[in-house]
């Protein structure tokens, strides 16, 4: 059976512009289903799966994903009419809450509504029989069921934890064999996703995008700053409350989340300008709301397995579950033995879990586990090579097969260069894992700084990750044996083992911690074989690794995007294929 699954809502961004006009730019990113894909399962697994942004080149965007759907069939070698069904990861229903006031009537007719959904899809492919062929799953189910059914696990507790679904911002489930039940929900009032998103949006950042930038910061932060500030409260009888989104009264402050952003004012002090410099106070104010967030998710999580269907394992998914530094703080809270999370957790991963949702309620299997999400574009040797023979003059070719480019890459991180590295399929979701990255010397003093300022041109607080193979992941990094899997997909924060922390400069972060990404010989052998090298010649089996793009860009997808970006960039080599690609010194300047 084939099971094509999508995300995103086509209309809203529209629509967002209809009912509010002269939004700034953070403001019209405040709408639901955005980061569309796409996504092809069959009875052995997933068979392809891509963002829309990676194809049109606008960041989280939620237009209808036709390239990314087009791309998965090409992918398979098939056409639309040879999948069975249609997953969404959606499913609005008629309800008394939409007619409430206009702005919420029109969401719903307008955007939400099955009709339109149907409409969108018969505007791109108007021959098949979409009352058939559609199936539109509810949105943490979809979430859930991308976690649960690639875990693994014969049984699971499912914490799904985002912005909102149709009608709620957190759920518990229960996974057993092919089934998903339904423990306890939260409603959106008590959205820890969209308090963040606020937060966010407060301190000058991108709401639904920059949340990670957040989380970065929170380490500068103190905590105890503002020791009268309860930005979360947990309630007799399991309940959860975030008093903030109860400043958002009208529906205009419902569409730009206004009047909690006034409240956060007369608690914090005046918002952030996106241009304004970062202070301590901004500092403290990301880590009062870290701190929020973790625990109110381990209070829904005791909460939720007390007296509950009882498993030591647990999946995460939703938006929240891209934080990091939570998912650290989860893992060692000694709750589960095992915690897994689809590397696709936002709302592209809908796309994913919808398919397999549709998927295993006809050809119902266990969990089985997944390996690197390499699910994405792949190009054969012609492309690379039309790719960078388009490249000016300035450069130098070479192709270098098998162990000579290792070599001639690992020099090259050792002497301080950054190297884009281009190999495989592309990754499925916003991790880079080694098949788009760019890659330096996590030992290299000032190197997290020259990436920052130089060639990602971003903040200056932000961290980089790290990637150690799996045999030497314990002896750099806090990671029990037996639990190096965990950290394949970069979801994970524990600390750098103090011996190292001067070592790993670069990677280390102001509390010592790391997002570790471990890299394993039999689902990544050509990273693996790098990291390898590059440790025989230098003495550390550790790269710093972050995505191959730049400010503003989705991470590249093909050769010809590869080269183009590299040669706009500072990036001082592309290892693209079996080529190099290095610049040419310029005529009388330094090498350096």
């Amino acid at each position: 059976m084939l099971v094509l699954g999508f995300s995103g809502l086509d209309r809203t961004a529209a629509l967002k512009k209809r009912l509010t006009p002269g939004l700034d730019w953070r403001e019209q990113r405040l709408v639901q289903g955005l980061d569309s894909a796409a996504a092809l399962v069959d009875e052995n697994g997933v068979v392809a799966a891509s963002a829309q942004e990676r194809h049109d080149g606008v960041k989280g965007t939620g237009a209808f994903p036709v390239d990314a759907i087009e791309a998965c069939l090409r992918m398979a070698g098939v056409t639309l009419d040879d999948v069975d069904l249609v997953a969404h990861g959606f499913r609005y229903e008629p309800s008394p809450a939409f007619e409430l006031d206009d702005n919420l009537r029109r969401w719903y007719r307008e955007a939400y509504s099955e009709q339109v959904q149907l409409e969108v899809l018969r505007a791109h492919y108007p021959d098949q029989d979409w009352e058939r062929k559609l199936v539109r799953v509810p949105h943490h189910l979809a979430h859930a069921a991308s976690s649960y059914h690639l875990s693994g696990f014969p049984d699971a507790v499912v914490l799904v934890a985002d912005g909102m679904g149709e009608a709620e911002s957190t759920s518990l489930f229960a996974g057993r064999g092919s089934t998903l039940e339904t423990l306890r929900t939260y409603p959106i009032a008590s959205s820890l996703g969209i308090l963040y998103s606020v937060v966010t949006q407060y301190l000058g950042f991108l709401p639904g995008m920059d949340e990670y930038k957040v989380m970065g910061l929170a380490p500068y932060g103190d905590t105890g700053a503002f020791p009268d500030v309860e930005l979360v409260e947990v309630r007799p009888g399991g309940a959860l409350a975030v008093p903030l989104l109860a400043h958002d009264r009208t529906p205009a402050e419902r569409e730009t989340h206004s009047g909690a952003i006034r409240r956060l004012e007369e608690l914090f002090g005046p918002a952030r300008h996106p241009d304004a410099p970062i202070t301590q106070r901004h500092m403290d104010i990301a880590s009062v709301l870290q701190r929020a967030v973790e625990e109110g998710l381990l209070f829904v999580l005791r909460e939720g397995i007390e007296g509950g269907p009882t498993s030591s394992n647990l999946c995460l998914a939703g938006g929240v579950a891209l934080n990091c530094t939570a998912n650290g703080l989860i893992s060692r809270s000694g709750l589960f033995d095992r915690v897994f999370i689809q590397p696709a957790a936002g709302d592209d991963g809908t796309a994913l879990g919808a398919a397999l949702h549709v998927l295993r309620e006809h050809v119902p299997a266990d969990p089985q586990p997944m390996g690197m999400p390499y699910w994405g574009d792949e190009f054969g040797d012609a492309d690379v090579e039309a790719a960078v023979a388009a490249l000016g003059p300035g450069h130098q070719v070479r192709r270098l097969p098998g162990e000579s480019l290792l070599k001639e890459v690992s020099v090259l991180i050792g002497s301080g260069s950054v190297v884009a590295w281009f190999q495989g399929r592309m990754e499925f979701g916003p991790r880079a894992l080694g098949n788009r990255s760019i890659l330096a010397d996590p030992t290299a003093p000032n190197m997290r700084e020259h990436l920052n300022a130089v060639v990602k041109q971003r903040e200056e607080f932000r961290p980089f990750a790290p990637a150690v193979i799996a045999e030497e992941a314990g002896e750099y990094f806090e990671i029990e044996e037996g639990q190096e899997s965990r950290y394949r997909h970069m979801l994970f924060v524990t600390q750098v083992r103090e011996r190292y922390r001067e070592r790993l400069t670069s990677i280390t972060h102001v509390d010592g911690s790391a997002r570790v990404q471990v890299v394993e010989q039999e689902s990544a052998p050509r990273f693996h074989a790098l990291i390898r090298r590059f440790g025989d010649d230098h003495g550390t089996p550790v790269v710093l690794n972050t995505s191959f793009n730049l400010r503003g860009q989705p991470i590249v997808r093909t050769p010809v995007e590869a080269v183009e970006t590299y040669a706009r960039s500072t990036i001082d080599a592309l290892a693209i294929g079996d080529w190099l690609v290095v610049r040419e010194p310029v005529a009388g300047g330094s090498d350096d």
